[in-house]
C-alpha cells in the first residue's frame, strides 16, 4: 500500500473508466453509490471538495492532502473504506492517487445529487392522464363510465360478461360492502317490492347515509394506520384514549370528509392556522406507532424509531411506495435515496407526543360542575398522607440522578421507571411545580405514589400506608365525571432538532444533515419557507402528484371487487404488479380529484355500475383463460372481514348494539389467552351489559394478545401499515362459530327470534333472517330432518336442552328451543353467512 502511495501512475486516469467502477464496486459496502460517513460526501463533488470533520476529501490535484487516499489506506485511526467487504488493491489505490494529482476530473454522475435525475419512466411516477371512456360494440351494458372500460376489454377478449346478480344478492353484497351489516329482512322485503327504475340506487343512497357506513370505512383506514389500543413490546401498556382518533375517523367518513383535507388534518392538523380540536385530534394517526417502555432501554432510540415509522407509513398509505426500505440503504428497485427517505423523517422529527382535551358533547357540563369538588377529595386525601412533603425531596434526587448516571443505582433505577411508565416525564421534571398543567401535575404525583418504593423499600412504603392512598385515589377518579381525551403531535417551537442521515439504519451513527424534503423523482415541492408538514400534506394531495389519487381509489376498488386494479395495493413501485385497467385506474382517479375528494360519491360511482352489480357464479369456460380474474367478467365472492363476521352474527340474532363511536369494549375472551401475555400481565375485565354486544370495530385491540376470533379470520397484528388483508379458510374457524360465547348466544338469540316472529313458516323465517332468501326445497328437506334428528337427541339428554338454551321461552319446550338453538348454529356457520356474494 505503501509503494502505491508514493507514486501516481503515468499514464492519464479516465474517470468513466478506473475511477467510477470503484464508487459503484466498493461504495455499496457504504449505503450504495451516494456514501456517507460523517460528513463525507462522494455523491456530490462540491460536498467532496468542502469534505467533513477530518477534513476535506478531495484537494485536486495534491493527493497527499486529500483525506480519501487515507481512508481507502487505513491510514486513519479505526476508520476505513469501505467498511465492509474486500479492501482496494494497491494498484486501485494507485488510480485513485492519480486521478486526484491529474486534477480529479469528476463529470456529473446520473442520479447523483449534483446532477438531477431524469423523470422515472416508470408508470405510475407518471403524470395521471384523464382518458375518455372507450367505445364499445354492446351500447346498454354499461350503467357508467367505469363500464365502457371494462366492457372494452373483455370484448378484446372476445368474453361477454357476467348477468347482473338476483336482486337479494345484490342488497346483501351492498349493504356488507357499505356498511359491515347484513340488511334487514324488511330493508330485504322493501328492495323486492320497490319496482321503480331506481329502486336500487335509492338503496345505495340511503346505505350511504346510514351512521354505520363511517364504522365499516373506518375499519379499513384503521388497518391503513396500524390502530391498536396498547404500546406493544414487552408491557403492552393499554392505550385509554386511542378510540378518541378512531371516533373521528368514523366520523369523519359519515361527514364525507374530502380526502385531501382527511390527509391534510391527519399529517399535520396541528399546524393548520387556528386549528381546532378535532384537527388537532386527526393528528393521533402517527399515534399508532409502538411504544417501547421495557426498563434499560434508551428513549431516544426509540423516538427515532417511532419518527421512522411515521415517515415509512406515511409513504406506504399515501404513495403506495415502500419508502421505509430506504432507512439503512438506498432502494434497490424504486427512485428513492437514503438522503431522501431521512428528508422525509424529517417533517416529522420536531413532532412530540402529547394529550389534550377532547370532550365529546354532554361531557363537558357534568365535569365542570363536580370539578372543584373532586380537586378538593384529591388534595386533602394527598394531604393527609403527606405527598408534597415527600414528593418535592424526591424529584430533587430524580433530577440528581439523571445528571449523575451510575452514582447511586437505586435512583438510577427509579428514574428509569419514571421514564417509562409516565410519558412526558423529563419535560414534568424540568418545569417549575407552578408552571405545569393540572394534568402533568396530577401525572407525576400518581407516579410518585406508586414507584416511591423503589427508592425507598417496600416496607417503609407500606408504612406510608401508599397502597390505600393509591386505591382511594383510584376510586375517587373514577366516581367523578372525566373528560374524553386525545392522543396527538405537536411541535414545541423551544425544541428544534437536527435531521441527518443514519448510516445503515443506525440511530447513532449520524451523517450528514437534512432538511425536510420529498423524493426528486416526484413532482415539484416548492414550501414558501422552511418546510413544514403542512407543506408535506399539500404534497401529498397536490393535482400534480401522480400517487396518491392512484393508491386510494385503487385500494377502494380492492373492496368492492377483491383485489385491485393494481393487486400490490402496497406497492406502486417497480416491485408492484402493473395495472390490469390502466386508463380505467387513471379516469377513476382524475374523477375522484374532480370531484373534490368526495368518497362517498366515488363509493356510489363503483356500487352503482353494471361491473359491480354482475353474478358471482363461477364460469368454468373463462377460468382457464383468467385463473386470477382480472378481466372482471363477475363479481367476487369474499370471505367477509373478521369484525363483519361478528357483527354479522350479532346483527341478524338482535344482540348487536348499535351505538356509534365511543371506547373499546373487552367482549368474552377464551379462558388461558390473557395469560399469554409477557408474566401475565395483561388484564381482560370483561364488558358488561350491552358492551358485550357493540360491533367488531370497536374490541380492545391489544398487540401482544390481540382478541382470538379477530386474529382467526386474518385481522392484521397492527404492527405496520396492512394495506389488505389476507382471506383463509382454517378448521379454527368452524370451531370458532361453533364454540365461542358470542357466537353460542348468537344462536340462542336467533332461535329465540324465528320462534318469536316465524308464526308462519319458521324455516322460511330463518333464511330470510340470517341468508336475506329463502331456502331451496332440498334445503327445506335438510332442514326439517335435522330438526327431527336433534328433538330426538335432546328427548334422551335433557341437561344438554338445558345447556343449548338456559331460558325458558313462554309456549316452547325447552326441547324445541334447544333444537332450534343447534339449527341457528348450523346457519351461523354456513360458508354463505359469512361470505358476501
Amino acid at each position: 500500500m505503501a509503494v502505491a502511495l508514493a507514486a501516481s501512475a503515468a499514464e492519464p486516469v479516465d474517470f468513466a473508466r478506473d475511477i467510477a467502477p470503484l464508487f459503484e464496486k466498493r461504495c455499496h459496502a457504504c449505503h450504495g453509490p451516494r456514501t456517507q460517513m460523517n460528513g463525507l460526501r462522494l455523491d456530490d463533488r462540491a460536498a467532496a471538495l468542502k469534505g467533513g470533520n477530518g477534513g476535506p476529501v478531495l484537494v485536486p490535484g495534491k493527493s497527499a492532502e486529500s483525506r480519501l487516499l487515507r481512508l481507502v489506506a487505513g491510514l486513519e485511526d479505526k476508520k476505513i473504506m469501505p467498511p465492509a467487504g474486500p479492501r482496494l488493491t494497491q494498484r486501485e489505490v494507485g488510480l485513485l492517487r492519480a486521478w486526484i494529482d491529474q486534477g480529479a476530473n469528476w463529470p456529473d454522475l446520473p442520479g447523483t445529487a449534483s446532477a438531477p435525475t431524469s423523470r422515472p419512466t416508470h408508470w405510475s411516477f407518471q403524470p395521471i392522464a384523464r382518458p375518455k371512456p372507450p367505445p364499445t360494440r354492446n351500447e346498454t351494458w354499461a350503467r357508467n363510465p367505469i363500464d365502457r372500460f371494462v366492457l372494452a376489454r373483455l370484448e378484446r377478449e372476445n368474453i361477454e360478461p357476467s348477468p347482473e346478480a338476483d336482486r337479494r344478492t345484490l342488497i346483501r353484497r351492498v349493504t356488507f360492502d357499505l356498511t359491515g351489516l347484513p340488511p334487514a329482512p324488511a330493508d330485504v322485503a322493501a328492495f323486492l317490492l320497490d319496482n321503480r327504475p331506481e329502486a336500487y340506487e335509492r338503496v345505495v343512497d340511503r346505505l350511504l347515509e346510514s351512521p354505520h357506513y363511517g364504522e365499516r370505512w373506518a375499519r379499513h383506514w384503521l388497518d391503513l394506520a396500524r390502530y391498536a389500543d396498547s404500546d406493544g413490546y414487552e408491557k403492552d401498556y393499554v392505550r385509554p384514549h386511542a378510540w378518541r382518533w378512531r371516533h373521528w375517523v368514523i366520523e369523519s367518513f359519515n361527514q364525507d370528509k374530502p380526502f385531501n383535507q382527511f390527509t391534510i388534518e391527519q399529517i399535520a392538523g396541528d399546524l393548520l392556522p387556528n386549528a381546532t380540536v378535532e384537527q388537532r385530534i386527526a393528528t393521533g394517526f402517527h399515534r399508532n406507532t409502538l411504544t417501547n417502555r421495557e426498563g434499560g432501554v434508551n428513549i431516544e432510540q426509540f423516538r427515532v424509531e417511532q419518527v421512522i415509522d411515521r415517515a415509512a407509513t406515511a409513504g406506504t398509505v399515501w404513495l403506495g411506495l415502500s419508502t421505509g426500505c430506504a432507512q439503512c440503504h438506498d432502494h434497490k428497485y424504486d427512485p428513492i435515496t437514503q438522503k431522501e427517505f431521512y428528508q422525509l423523517y424529517a417533517f416529522f422529527n420536531n413532532a412530540d407526543e402529547y394529550e389534550i382535551d377532547a370532550p365529546l358533547a354532554g361531557e363537558m357540563g357534568p365535569y365542570l360542575q363536580k370539578l372543584p369538588e373532586y380537586r378538593r377529595k384529591r388534595d386533602e386525601l394527598l394531604s393527609k398522607y403527606r405527598v408534597s412533603e415527600l414528593q418535592g425531596p424526591w424529584e430533587a434526587r430524580m433530577k440528581e440522578a439523571r445528571a449523575n448516571p451510575g452514582r447511586w443505582t437505586d435512583w438510577d433505577h427509579a428514574y428509569d421507571a419514571l421514564q417509562k411508565y409516565l410519558d412526558h416525564a423529563d419535560r414534568i421534571l424540568n418545569l417549575p411545580v407552578e408552571k405545569r398543567s393540572r394534568k402533568w401535575t396530577d401525572a407525576i404525583t400518581d407516579h410518585f405514589v406508586i414507584n416511591y418504593h423503589r427508592v425507598i423499600g417496600k416496607d417503609e412504603w407500606k408504612e406510608l400506608k401508599f397502597t390505600d392512598l393509591r386505591k382511594q385515589l383510584n376510586e375517587l377518579k373514577d366516581s367523578y365525571p372525566r373528560l374524553s381525551e386525545a392522543p396527538i403531535i405537536a411541535e414545541d417551537p423551544a425544541i428544534r432538532r437536527k435531521s441527518n442521515i443514519h448510516l445503515r439504519g443506525d440511530w447513532k451513527r449520524k451523517g450528514a444533515e437534512v432538511q425536510p424534503g420529498v423524493p426528486g423523482f416526484l413532482h415539484g415541492f416548492e414550501p414558501a419557507g422552511p418546510a413544514t408538514r403542512l407543506d408535506f400534506a399539500a404534497w401529498l394531495v397536490s393535482p400534480r402528484n401522480p400517487l396518491t389519487a392512484r393508491v386510494t381509489v385503487n385500494r377502494f376498488w380492492q373492496e368492492f371487487f377483491g383485489r385491485g386494479v393494481v393487486r400490490t395495493s402496497d406497492d406502486f413501485g417497480a416491485q408492484g404488479e402493473k395495472p390490469t385497467h390502466p386508463e380505467l385506474l387513471d379516469w377513476l382517479a382524475g374523477r375522484f380529484m374532480d370531484s373534490g375528494w368526495r368518497v362517498k360519491a366515488l363509493h356510489r360511482l363503483i356500487v352503482t355500475s353494471a361491473a359491480y352489480r354482475q353474478s358471482s357464479r363461477a364460469r368454468p369456460e373463462i377460468d382457464v383463460r383468467d385463473a386470477a380474474h382480472t378481466l372482471l367478467a363477475r363479481q367476487s365472492r369474499l370471505r367477509l372481514p373478521a369484525e363483519s363476521v361478528r357483527d354479522a352474527a350479532l346483527s341478524v340474532s338482535e344482540l348487536l348494539y348499535p351505538a356509534i363511536g365511543g371506547k373499546s369494549v373487552r367482549p368474552p375472551i377464551p379462558k388461558g389467552v390473557v395469560e399469554l401475555s409477557y408474566g401475565g400481565s395483561v388484564k381482560w375485565p370483561e364488558s358488561e351489559g350491552r358492551d358485550r354486544y357493540r360491533r367488531g370495530l370497536y374490541i380492545l385491540f391489544q398487540r401482544t394478545v390481540p382478541y382470538p376470533m379477530l386474529m382467526n379470520f386474518d385481522a392484521p397484528d397492527a404492527n405496520t401499515a396492512a394495506c389488505r388483508r389476507e382471506r383463509s379458510n382454517t378448521p379454527l374457524q368452524a370451531l370458532n362459530l361453533l364454540n365461542d360465547p358470542v357466537f353460542v348466544e348468537a344462536a340462542q338469540a336467533l332461535a329465540a327470534r324465528v320462534l318469536r316472529e316465524g308464526s308462519g313458516d319458521r324455516v322460511d323465517r330463518l333464511f330470510e333472517i340470517a341468508l336475506a332468501r329463502t331456502p331451496s326445497p332440498r334445503e327445506r328437506e335438510w332442514v326439517e330432518a335435522y330438526l327431527h334428528k336433534q328433538v330426538q337427541l335432546l328427548e334422551r339428554n335433557p341437561k344438554q336442552a338445558e345447556e343449548l338454551f338456559p331460558l325458558d321461552l313462554p309456549g316452547h319446550a325447552r326441547v324445541e328451543t334447544a333444537a332450534w338453538t343447534a339449527l341457528s348454529s348450523a346457519v351461523l356457520n354456513l360458508d354463505e353467512f359469512i361470505t358476501r356474494e
